[in-house]
């Protein structure tokens, strides 16, 4: 594949600003002078560790050490090619881009030909939704109260009755059988190929970008021996279980909102009647019960670092709907947010809600929610006959371990109340089954740990031999402290420092091992007011080095403003300078001792001490 001109790579990333890319998938809100932090989007944490800095154009995580630029941000996330990522950044900003053979733009193979394909599917899907043969799929959208526009607005298409019709046109446009099989938007039988979805109303499913990676499908016909919603299989660019659909259209206000919440239904009609009834918030799983992996891109999104958000399960009341909801609340990866049940007048979905009682009645809903603990204890209590003691002794074990799960020291003796209201029983006797609940599952967790601690230490290892050096195992003295604080200065604000001072500064060997590691990378860099140099600085810093050379660029640098932060590096840098000056003046006393005052070293090297004192005079007067 012909490769792209470098200083196009470099003109994409200088015109990119990576704060929008990472907050498309990651809530990010200010962490000091220049930096923004979220939750990371490459493991499972509870309070931000991730930062962003944009004037640099980087990121890093001082929880997992993951860090680079926004290439490698899309290579990670979406598992795309460095080519693909250029290709992807470059079509957002509208910018050309030239190969060094001089062609054109060559036709891009793997995932980026999967999202192609399905962007050209949903725009095939969209214009026969307006056909003739698609009138039962606009009266099923008119039955449930969606006119043209709310079809629009949520790119609903109609999938034709015909075995072929999709597969002809998007063959027409260059995609290959191959690359259709793979996007699963067609499906291979003992006659051949044929459409996936026929027949059928169609729901485009986007990722939190906003680019089409798959789709969902209703019913329409009597005849349809399908099931009654068919979703594209997994590809490699759609994972049913990390899906939400709507999160491209709810993502802006979920992480804006006062408070932070998230609408979670079970259907694409239920996102639709939410969103036009003003709940904007509201998603849905694709074929799948509510997990793990959705919970951990919801935290993202909403930026779940604390008990402040919200997150509200709508279902229609049935026995499926309450065993999702206790599915999430069970999971070992929780959110942080206040997590709570809606269940409409009737056992009602938005969908049939906003139908028969209107707009208003949906948003009700949130009034009428009830926290996730309370459902959870009812669920347990429901099975259990209270008017006896058995019951109420069997019902109280049941549901003690509910409540011991609260982590809140401040929730959990309320809800030992509100259970022993439930019972009737004497809220000691609760409190009391409830610590033995909590030890119980405290004890378990520590065996758990203990057997799995063996392959903890032997993966942290990576079998490298080393463990990276981080700026808390540096040493803690004056002069770690400024050769610290002024590489974070210089690589945060190098291009805004005097480039001779800089040079200067970092021209002599650091007494810190690790941070003269980064100071050569650092001091070899051909430019540093280019875009992107600190990157590359960082990426050439020798390991072990290279996770502190991330940290020490994305650490908040000690500075109120930016004009500050710039005149607090120049003042370090004029401290290593000073540092060295003085290094060099004792070592020159001592050769003076050793020299003949009349002879030519000895004259030279005291012209070199009385040079060194006008240079310092100068350095402490500026």
């Amino acid at each position: 594949m012909p490769r792209i001109r470098q200083a196009d790579v470099d003109e994409v990333k200088a015109r990119t600003n990576i704060a929008d890319i990472v907050g498309e998938r990651v809530a990010l809100k200010s962490a000091g002078v220049g930096s923004l932090k979220g939750l990371c989007p490459f493991h499972d944490e509870k309070s931000p560790s991730f930062h962003v800095r944009p004037q640099v154009g980087y990121y890093h995580c001082f929880g997992c050490g993951e860090s680079g630029d926004v290439y490698s941000f899309l290579r990670e996330m979406d598992h795309v090619s460095f080519t693909e990522a250029v290709e992807r950044l470059a079509g957002r900003i509208g910018y050309t881009l030239h190969y060094e053979d001089g062609g054109a733009a060559p036709e891009t193979s793997g995932r980026s030909r999967l999202y192609a394909a399905n962007t050209a599917a949903a725009e095939f899907f969209r214009a026969q939704l307006l056909t003739p043969d698609a009138e039962a799929g606009r009266r099923f959208l008119g039955e449930r109260g969606f006119d043209a526009g709310a079809a629009a607005h949520f790119g609903v298409g109609f999938a034709p009755r015909g075995w072929d019709g999709m597969l002809k046109a998007l063959t027409a446009q260059g995609f290959t059988r191959e690359e259709l099989l793979t996007s699963g938007l067609v499906s291979q039988g003992q006659r051949g190929v044929y459409d996936r979805f026929r027949g059928r109303l169609v729901w485009p499913i986007r990722d939190v970008s906003g680019q089409t990676i798959g789709f969902g499908a209703r019913k329409l016909f009597d005849d349809d021996q399908g099931p009654k919603y068919l979703n594209t299989p997994e590809t490699p660019i759609y994972k049913k279980a990390q899906v939400l659909y709507g999160l491209d259209l709810a993502k802006r206000d979920i992480s804006r909102g006062d408070p932070r919440r998230v609408v979670v239904v079970e259907g694409y009609t239920d996102v639709m009647a939410c969103h036009l009834a003003g709940l904007t918030t509201a998603i849905a799983t694709c074929g799948t019960a509510f997990g793990t992996d959705h919970i951990k891109v919801l935290r993202r999104v909403m930026g779940d670092d604390n008990a402040s958000g919200e997150v509200v399960f709508t279902f229609d009341g049935d026995e499926a709907g309450q065993k999702a909801a206790l599915r999430a609340f069970t999971e070992d990866d929780r959110f942080n947010a206040q997590t709570f049940v809606a269940v409409a007048p009737d056992g009602l979905d938005p969908c049939d809600l906003r139908l028969q009682r209107g707009d208003a009645a949906v948003r009700s809903l949130m009034d009428s929610k009830q926290p996730m603990f309370e459902f959870a204890i009812d669920r347990k209590l429901g099975g259990f006959d209270l008017s006896t003691v058995e019951g109420r002794v069997g019902a109280l074990r049941a549901a003690a371990p509910i409540v011991a799960e609260i982590r809140d020291r401040l929730l959990r003796p309320g809800y030992e109340r509100v259970l022993a209201r439930r019972l009737g029983m004497d809220p000691t006797e609760v409190h009391g089954e409830v610590e033995r609940a909590a030890r119980s599952a405290s004890s378990s967790t520590r065996t758990e740990t203990n057997r799995h601690e063996p392959v903890a230490v032997e993966s942290v290892q990576g079998g490298s031999g080393f463990a990276p050096v981080t700026l808390a195992s540096l040493p803690r003295n004056p002069d770690v402290g400024v050769e610290r604080d002024a590489l974070m200065g210089v690589m945060q604000y190098g291009h805004r420092l005097d480039q001779a001072l800089v040079s200067r500064a970092l021209g002599a060997p650091f007494r810190t091992p690790g941070l003269d590691a980064v100071r050569e990378a650092v001091a070899a860099a051909p430019d540093r007011t280019r875009a992107g140099w600190v990157t590359d600085a960082v990426n050439s810093v020798r390991e072990p080095y290279r996770s502190l050379a991330g940290e020490l660029l994305m650490t908040p640098f000690p500075a109120r403003d930016e004009e500050g932060a710039v005149v607090s590096a120049t003042d370090l840098s004029r401290r290593l300078i000073m540092r060295g000056l003085e290094h060099e003046k004792q070592e020159l006393l001592g050769a003076v001792q050793r020299v003949p005052a009349d002879s030519d070293g000895g004259r030279a090297l005291r012209m070199r001490l009385r040079d060194i004192d006008v240079e310092r005079q100068r350095f402490a007067e500026s």
